[in-house]
């Protein structure tokens, strides 16, 4: 699935959960979703987005691999360091693509993978559930990254949207974290210009995450403390999602970003 028409740039999104019933009838998919925060609406900026759906075994064909010019690795309810065969099948598809040095960012589990992917160490948090906004600190004097000395300025923190019980542990050889919170000492890392991990969700609206919360309370996965709690600070603060988005693009496209929120009805799905 992807838009169709004449592109310039090709990117996959590989899913890592199932469209939730919310997200389908507000959204259309996760695919939508990725779409409104990462995609363009520009004309002269046309691209094509392809989906797999990597948690029912889905992905794309190695020899189209050289086609695309970056890769999104979502979130998902699955333990990255899990030995489910899709998860396996992943590991290998991330280590080729690193091979071959395309742009990869990888969203909370796609973060988490990534890292396993290529020789880091990924688990259970030992502080437990990081659920609603959090402030992720960027870390001073990092090694140069070509697509964050597009931006213009990188504040010194920014907020999240996040939802996860598991962590990285310990990032690759050669991997570099530039971002930590006081719950997450690994929010952001990268490998050369090439590999992104962000362990909160830049994609995510307040409206999404209110709905996960309620679907964790329903299956006993998180306490009503910790779900009230999640609430109250949603409802007073926003998570800088613009700004996230432009790491994003920055790093995905490698320009300097000023876009707008995407239109739904400016993109034609086959």
């Amino acid at each position: 699935m992807g838009i169709e028409g004449e592109y310039k740039k090709r990117y996959a999104l590989l899913l890592a959960a199932r469209d939730s019933e919310y997200v389908m009838k507000v959204y259309g998919g996760y695919f939508n979703v990725f779409l409104a925060a990462f995609g363009e609406e520009k004309e002269e900026e046309e691209e094509r987005w392809d989906l797999y759906r990597v948690v029912d075994g889905e992905f794309p064909d190695t020899n189209e691999l050289q086609t695309y010019d970056g890769f999104v690795v979502s979130g998902s309810p699955y333990d990255a360091y899990g030995d489910d065969t899709w998860i396996l099948e992943l590991c290998f598809l991330l280590q080729t693509l690193d091979s071959m040095q395309k742009k990869v960012l990888g969203i909370c589990f796609g973060h988490q993978v990534l890292c396993r992917a290529l020789g880091g160490k990924v688990g259970k948090s030992h502080s437990g559930w990081d659920i609603g906004l959090r402030k992720v600190k960027i870390v001073k004097d990092f090694s140069p990254c070509n697509f964050l000395e597009s931006l213009h300025e990188m504040p010194p923190s920014l907020s999240i949207i996040e939802c996860h019980q598991d962590e990285v542990w310990e990032v690759p050889t050669g991997a570099e974290v530039i971002a930590f919170s006081d719950k997450t000492g690994v929010e952001m890392f990268t490998i050369g210009d090439h590999i992104l991990g962000i362990q909160g969700h830049p994609e995510y609206t307040k409206d999404i995450l209110n709905n996960l919360i309620d679907r964790l309370l329903t299956q006993d996965s998180i306490e009503t403390g910790l779900a009230e709690d999640a609430r109250s600070k949603l409802e007073i603060a926003e998570p800088d999602r613009k700004c996230w988005q432009q790491i994003c693009k920055a790093f995905l496209k490698g320009y300097e970003m000023h876009t707008p929120e995407l239109n739904y009805e400016d993109i034609i799905f086959s």
